[in-house]
């Protein structure tokens, strides 16, 4: 697939140009700026490069660690799989984990449930050394 970078730019800076960032808290799901990156690093998609991501960490009101999610259902120790809206299920990336500025928040979709984030938090410190 071909990536589309000069595009992403234009957008990049656009969304470095917002002055009023989103309010936000942790568990929050928001549809995200996420760029066109380089290999195996999460895109956004669409013409605003959009992806949802769980709010995981928030440092302050500029700043927060992002998990990507996506819809492939993997088994895997970097994957935390969920149920999301619907009945949807849905699986955090946790190998992708981010931080990111909140002027890349483009709007909130829902939130992950308190055990679901729970047991989220935990998977991904197992993951650390």
């Amino acid at each position: 697939m071909q990536k589309d970078f000069k595009k992403w730019h234009d957008k990049k800076s656009r969304v470095n140009e917002i002055v009023a960032r989103p309010f936000f808290h942790e568990r929050e799901i928001w549809y995200c700026a996420l760029d066109a990156n380089v290999g195996f690093e999460q895109d956004g998609s669409g013409v605003d490069f959009l992806r949802p991501i769980i709010i995981f960490r928030k440092f302050n009101s500029e700043i927060f660690w992002a998990i990507p999610l996506t819809r492939t259902p993997k088994e895997t120790k970097y994957y935390f799989q969920f149920i999301f809206q619907d009945n949807t299920p849905s699986a955090a990336i946790l190998s992708q984990i981010r931080l990111m500025d909140a002027r890349r928040l483009d709007h909130k979709i829902g939130d992950i449930s308190k055990d679901d984030f729970e047991k989220l938090t935990k998977k991904f410190k197992d993951l650390l050394p």
